[in-house]
């Protein structure tokens, strides 16, 4: 008789005694590790870096116009011959009646296009399909968030090297310090409600002013670093009451007053965006005819193709992207400090 047991299929009329040796300690170890794999309860959540874009709220997207290299506006300065006020008087005699004169003039701005390819191996394609997950829709997924972080910098910041700037550092907006308040600066976390709420009625009637009292250039938007932001809505306006200093501030700034609903917005370009490295306000009209960007083309996927080279596919991501365009500087203000 042989020495050694075996064992059997249990479908197998061979008699005990033939066959495969018993598993061996080696094969018990080795069976359990791939029992425990198969026990694995796999999250189907793929989790995407963490991330924000704010630009869509804080400034108006214009789409459309193709594939053009710059955009234009026409301005218009009007002017009379003569000045106005008593010089308007007329009469019967009169032989030097004044002329209305118009000036016009352009802007100019540049666009650029945004372009990223998404190279696909032909061996990852093949695997996608056996583990279910589309790898082309993890590249576009990727794709479109790199897009996004490129919109939000174009809208704040621009892209100096192309000599393009964004709604909180254009050097042609005017900037000033906010006052100091009781307490012997400027910031925020050191100034009463009534403080902080005169600085924010002090920014939008500056703004006002430059903009020659027109009610249509009321500031509507405010920008403030994210510190700042949670400053005002965890802070009540005092012990006794329940308004925050946040609601203070949304009821009882100027600008309401005027007509127009002030919106508070946290923007993490503010931080540090001030002269001397300051925390920065930015106070200005969200409005198409005031200040607005443009996405010409928006991204698409124009043109995939094999590439042998590299055993891959590979697809050609474009948009056109204009930068940010300030209509008018008077209504739109920088306030540092806070």
């Amino acid at each position: 008789m042989p020495d050694k047991t075996y064992v059997l299929g249990s479908n197998s009329n061979i008699p005990r005694g033939f066959g495969q040796p018993i598993m061996t300690h080696d094969a018990i170890s080795g069976g359990l590790a791939f029992l425990v794999s198969e026990l694995e309860k796999l999250d189907p959540t793929l989790r995407e870096p963490l991330t924000s874009v704010t630009y869509p709220r804080d400034i108006p997207i214009e789409t459309g116009g193709g594939w053009v290299s710059n955009e234009a506006n026409m301005n218009v300065d009007y002017g009379v011959s003569g000045g106005s006020g008593d010089a308007a008087f007329g009469s019967g005699a009169a032989n030097a009646i004044r002329i209305m004169q118009a000036n016009l003039d352009k802007d100019l701005y540049p666009t650029h296009p945004y372009e990223v390819v998404a190279q696909i191996k032909f061996i990852d394609q093949q695997r996608g399909n056996v583990t279910g997950r589309s790898i082309q829709q993890l590249y576009d997924d990727g794709i479109r968030l790199d897009f996004d972080k490129h919109m939000d910098k174009n809208s704040y910041l621009g892209y100096e090297r192309y000599g393009s700037y964004g709604i909180v550092n254009n050097p042609n907006v005017a900037a000033t310090s906010v006052p100091a308040g009781a307490g012997g600066t400027t910031t925020w976390k050191s100034k009463t409600p009534d403080e902080i709420l005169s600085d924010v009625n002090y920014a939008v009637t500056m703004n006002w002013m430059a903009s020659e009292y027109d009610t249509s250039a009321v500031a509507n938007h405010v920008l403030i670093d994210p510190e700042n932001y949670a400053y005002l809505v965890s802070t009540k306006v005092s012990g006794q009451a329940d308004k925050t200093i946040l609601t203070f501030l949304q009821d009882n700034n100027m600008a309401k007053q005027k007509g127009a609903d002030l919106v508070i917005c946290e923007c993490r370009y503010c931080i540090g965006t001030g002269t001397g490295g300051t925390n920065r306000m930015i106070v200005y009209r969200n409005e198409k005819r005031f200040i607005s960007a443009s996405l010409l083309a928006p991204l698409s996927r124009a043109m995939t193709g094999p590439n042998i080279a590299n055993a891959s596919y590979d697809s050609l991501y474009v948009a056109n992207v204009g930068q940010v365009k300030t209509h008018y500087y008077q209504p739109i203000g920088y306030f540092d400090g806070i």
